[in-house]
């Protein structure tokens, strides 16, 4: 039999298993997606069939690409042989300098490691060709760096948000911590899949770049074609780039985040709805880390071993923030390896004596069906002291065969470690005590369904359910049960699950309402239904996933998997859920269901059947049962059902009842695309005739307002003509400004300082401030060199102030003060300049000494929005809504130079809060 011939064999053979009866013939050419309706898992299956049968091991591009039999020949021939075992020298196991206990950040963390071990290995990265490269933890701070400065210079600002799609590797991680070093806020996204399911992956991402108003995109140069349409769904998005065209070589930063700022935004799956942003600052992971670390007894000689993906919080924060503040090495592969070749995880945890290591289900599942006895033979998983498994609900089954299988090769089935968590509480929530292994708690399921009591079975009973314990909450936080009207119930007795402490986040990213649903009275919902027995946790489903049906409450998976397996049905496409009856107001039992079948007949025999499944599994027949072509099922990017999303395209009649033809999608495709680019032709277009017409306004104004202003050389009218002017232009420009606390000005000489952030601060306070008896404006000495510029400020009043100089800028403190003593009013910038860069930059204490020597009040006030409506560097101003705001008033506590410190000092804490930005940590006061 030919190569050819042999796959196209098992490919049969799997569509038996999967699809008896089917009568769709397989050739070299039959679409894995389109034609066979392979699900994720099934193609796992089939190319761990296919390695097996051939004796090689598939690139792990493999499960992805590969759509055909003739693709997957191809790929045969650019197989990886065997990984040749590895010295565990290569982690370099040098003594640790400890743990950075201090740390109030992550950038902090990983500052604390470069700065005191800095070559130490931070991560092992398994990459192609199973070639390993080292990082150490002065390799990433420096890449971040450089990542940082790029984004800097192309002026991102603190707080905004940054999307990171990129695959498990060493841009990830330096572009995730370039973004925090940074000032800016990642948000990790999973990257595109195949084109058969790009429509659905375009719609939910822009959904969570437009809820996250993400400004960029961090993506790989082949997903920008791809990006570019989310670019046209999202308004915020300013650009889409790759790691290499942002790096730049490093540069001092001057933002440094704090302990409350946001880490990152963790978007959640969306198996329940549409996506909603985890806020979590770095107080909440470096809680959740610390607690985790103390619950699994983390010491330095752990190695941890993970292919979990990056955009998800179990690899993200458990795997790669855990090991990097403990200081252990992570030995990281990418998740298409794991799916490619299980063994290869287990190989590399005995390869490098890892000691910490875990999965959902599903991977454990997946290990026991696909490690064969050579592989098993080759295995000392003797070092693997912690196995988690989280992320889904857990198998009391997988456990125990996981377990009896891997046990000769070393595995103690106390290392077996189920675990809960949930992104609301950065990662972790409940864990067991180590090294004691998985209890599993029988139940009877009559109490469980009608009465929601968790009552042990007896030795004989055989109506049973089994669940596992997934521990106590974490050190520091809290776990109770309560029923529907937020009273706390017994134990073994199920209810809603609550839960506080430091991990838990404050709510969702710009989501009011979801954020009011989540907390109560202190207090956060879970969304999930559990019960406690001696304090620990037992999960038995999610509320929105539960039917409650003739006085019973039913959860939808085991209904699903069995429906899964009728002939003619697609095997994890089915999805179970309630929905409300609009004439009886009662709830009624939906099942919808993948199918390739059109024949009539054939559908009214699959209903019957998927009837007598209902029953066989729960005791009742459905309501209603759905048939539906296949890729109609909504799933998450991890391949879970999104029961909410279904039910919600039922009741509104707009689920397909007949298959898209291929030609039909790539048009559409194509249509969406064309419509994306013309999006932003309109929108850049748009932007440059505003900018454009702004400019044009503004010139003319100039030149006769200003000209003016310059020939008459008379202060008090200049003020009130560019006054009027800018009034003027701000009207015709259609600036959305917004002004509060003018009133509260005082009515004697005072000091008003505002930030100054753009060229637009001095015309938009010559529009706000009333012109008489005015404000004297400090302006720079530089202006003074100008002819145009030195006339237009004259004819003002202005006082040029000298910087630099400090012989005299000393005799310009003398003139400040003397302007107050004779009843002026002064404008100051007291940052002196501007840049792109965000943050308030040190103070001149000029004025602030001209306020103690005059005894004038020093009045506080802050801009927001003009950075964004025309930044330095830029000449394209932006139509954006601006706010001024009027702060405190600060009184001089004497006539000296400490005097003008603390006023300084007082004044820059209160502006930072003003303009919205944050003060660079310890200033350098000037003393000019």
């Amino acid at each position: 039999m030919s190569p050819a011939e042999r796959v196209v064999d098992i490919v049969r053979q799997l569509m038996q298993e999967t699809r008896p009866g089917s009568s769709h013939a397989v050739t070299l050419d039959t679409s894995f997606e389109r034609d066979l309706a392979l699900d994720s898992l099934a193609r796992v299956e089939l190319m761990l069939r296919v390695g097996k049968a051939f004796g090689l091991v598939l690139p792990a591009e493999a499960v992805a690409q590969a759509d055909t039999p003739r693709e997957l020949l191809r790929l045969l021939g650019q197989v990886l042989q065997e990984p040749a075992a590895m010295p565990a020298a290569a982690l370099g196991m040098t003594p640790t300098a400890g743990i950075p206990e201090r740390a109030q950040t992550l950038p902090e963390v990983l500052a604390w490691h470069a700065a005191q071990q800095p070559d130490r290995t931070h991560i092992l990265l398994h990459g192609e060709q199973h070639a390993e490269q080292t990082i150490r933890y002065r390799d990433l701070h420096e890449a971040a760096q450089a990542i940082a400065t790029g984004l800097a210079a192309r002026g991102l600002l603190p707080r905004q948000t940054v999307a990171l799609m990129l695959p498990t590797g060493r841009d990830y991680l330096a572009s995730f911590f370039g973004v925090m070093l940074a000032g800016g806020i990642p948000v990790p996204i999973y990257p595109p899949a195949r084109l058969a399911q790009i429509t659905d992956h375009l719609q939910r991402h822009a959904r969570i770049l437009s809820n996250a108003e993400a400004v960029l995109i961090i993506t790989v140069e082949e997903a920008k074609q791809v990006a570019v349409l989310l670019q046209a769904a999202v308004p915020s998005l300013g650009a889409i780039v790759t790691p290499r065209e942002i790096s730049a070589a490093p540069m001092p930063l001057r933002y440094r985040p704090q302990g409350g700022d946001i880490a990152f935004l963790q978007y959640t799956s969306g198996s329940t709805g549409d996506p909603k942003g985890v806020v979590l600052t770095h107080a909440n992971l470096l809680a959740n880390i610390r607690a985790l670390g103390q619950a699994s007894q983390v010491a330095a000689d752990d190695v941890f071993v993970s292919w979990l993906p990056l955009y998800h919080d179990m690899g993200l924060i458990g795997a790669w923030f855990g090991s990097l503040y403990h200081g252990i090495p992570l030995v990281l592969m990418s998740p298409l390896a794991f799916l490619a070749q299980p063994a290869l995880w287990l190989q590399t945890i005995a390869r490098h004596r890892g000691s910490i290591s875990g999965a959902p289900n599903f991977a454990y599942e997946l290990c026991v069906r696909h490690v064969d006895d050579t592989a098993l033979a080759a295995l000392d998983l003797s070092s693997w002291r912690l196995a988690f498994n989280g992320a889904e609900p857990v198998s009391p089954a997988t456990l125990e065969s996981f377990a009896a299988r891997f046990a000769p090769c070393g595995l103690r089935r106390a290392a077996i470690t189920p675990v809960y968590g949930l992104a609301e509480s950065s990662v972790g929530l409940a864990f067991p005590p180590v090294g004691r292994g998985p209890w599993i708690d029988v139940i009877e399921s009559t109490p469980f369904a009608r009465e929601a009591r968790a009552v042990p079975s007896s030795a004989t009973a055989a109506d049973t359910l089994s669940i596992a314990s997934c521990g106590r909450a974490l050190p520091g936080h809290e776990i109770r049960i309560v029923d529907d009207i937020g009273v706390e119930i017994p134990e073994r007795r199920i209810g809603r699950l609550e839960f506080r402490g430091p991990s838990a986040t404050a709510g969702y990213y710009r989501n009011p309402q979801a954020t009011a649903g989540l907390l109560r009275n202190g207090w956060l919902d879970s969304g999930d239904h559990a019960y406690l027995v001696q304090g620990e946790v037992f999960i038995t489903g999610r509320v929105k996933d539960l039917i409650k049906r003739g006085g019973r409450n039913l959860y939808p998976y085991d209904l699903e998997q069995a429906a899964g397996n009728l002939p003619g049905i697609r095997k994890g496409c089915v999805a179970v859920f309630a929905s409300a009856d609009p004439a009886t107001g009662s709830e009624r039992l939906v099942i919808m269901a993948e199918t390739r079948e059109h024949n009539e007949p054939v559908q009214v025999e699959l209903r019957r059947r998927l009837n007598q499944t209902a029953i066989d599994v729960i005791g009742m027949p459905a309501d209603d049962v759905v048939l539906v072509p296949p890729h109609t099922v909504l799933k998450t990017s991890s391949g879970k059902i999104r029961r909410l999303a279904c039910r919600q395209a039922y009741e509104s009649g707009s689920i397909r009842q007949h298959a898209v033809a291929p030609w039909l999608q790539a048009a559409r495709l194509m249509a969406t695309g064309a419509r994306a680019h013309m999006t932003l032709i309109l929108r850049r277009t748009g932007a440059w005739v505003y900018g454009a017409y702004a400019w044009v306004v503004f010139g003319i104004l100039a030149l006769s307002c200003g000209g003016l202003i310059a020939l008459l050389q008379r202060p008090a009218q200049g003020r009130r003509i560019a006054h009027r002017a800018a009034q003027l232009l701000l009207r015709l420009t259609f600036v959305p400004l917004a002004a509060d606390g003018l009133e509260r000005l005082p009515q004697r000489p005072h000091v008003l300082v505002v930030n100054h952030a753009s060229y637009l601060d001095a015309i938009l306070l010559i529009a706000l401030l009333p012109p008489g008896p005015g404000y004297t404006f400090a302006a720079k000495r530089e202006f003074a060199d100008q002819r145009w510029m030195r006339a237009l400020l004259t004819g003002m009043g202005a006082i040029f102030i000298e910087r630099f100089d400090v012989m005299r800028s000393t005799e310009e403190v003398d003139a400040m003060a003397a302007a107050l003593d004779r009843g002026d009013n002064l404008l100051v910038f007291p940052e002196g300049t501007l840049s792109r860069e965000a943050g308030l930059k040190p103070f001149h204490a000029g004025a602030f000494a001209a306020a103690a020597r005059a005894a004038a009040p020093v009045v506080v006030a802050g801009l927001r929005g003009v950075r964004s409506a025309l930044r330095d560097g830029t000449w394209m101003p932006r139509r954006v809504p601006i706010e001024f705001e009027l702060g405190q008033v600060f009184a001089p506590p004497g006539a000296g130079w400490s005097a003008a410190l603390q006023l300084s000092n007082a004044a820059r804490a209160a502006m930072a809060a003003l303009a919205g930005e944050f003060a660079a940590p310890a200033p350098v006061l000037s003393r000019h």
